[in-house]
């Protein structure tokens, strides 16, 4: 990709200090998401690495990965897949519980939501801690995807959690990197 595009995508992400807590540097990705030559720029970066892949289902994790799963998906033709926090889905589901910072959570996805051995590409905005990801991708094998890709616009290396993701086997990439200090 393109140090151009890169450069594109960085000059629309907004750092919030002290958000949600005190020295947390908050990634915001909503000025990207606003502004619709940005937008469509990430989602085309996403889906030329995508492509070729052949997604038949792209999952997104609750909220932003809903933003830019469907906008990846409708851009690939395929279908979309919510992944959401407990308790807000209405058919059957199975769920999978999470570390966080700051606490635990648990998100869920409906038990027909794929089809086994459908090729899936997990997606969210960011991968800080990991533990929504791992989350994610663990429900999507328990209900038997093929899971090609994690896939986040912004990864935080310094946190550690795409590292954890790839020491237990998945496979991970982002758009960009931000140093905790930048």
């Amino acid at each position: 990709m393109s140090a151009d595009i890169l450069t594109e995508l960085r000059r629309h992400i907004r750092t919030v200090p002290d958000w949600p807590v005190p020295g947390v540097q908050f990634r915001d990705i909503t000025p990207l998401l606003a502004e619709p030559a940005a937008f469509k720029l990430m989602i085309d970066a996403l889906a030329a690495r995508y492509e070729a892949m052949r997604p038949e289902l792209i999952a997104g994790l609750e909220a932003r990965g809903f933003i830019i799963g469907a906008a990846l998906a409708y851009r690939l033709g395929v279908g979309f897949m919510p992944i959401r926090k407990k308790g807000k889905l209405p058919h059957e589901c199975i769920e999978e519980s999470y570390l966080l910072e700051y606490g635990s959570a648990t998100v869920e996805a409906h038990v027909d939501a794929l089809r086994p051995g459908q090729r899936v590409v997990l997606v969210d905005d960011l991968i800080a801690s990991g533990g929504t990801m791992g989350a994610g991708a663990r429900l999507l094998q328990r209900l038997g995807a093929e899971l090609l890709e994690c896939a986040a616009v912004i990864d935080l290396p310094a946190l550690r959690g795409s590292q954890q993701l790839r020491e237990a086997g998945l496979p991970v990439f982002a758009l960009l990197e931000y140093a905790l200090d930048e």
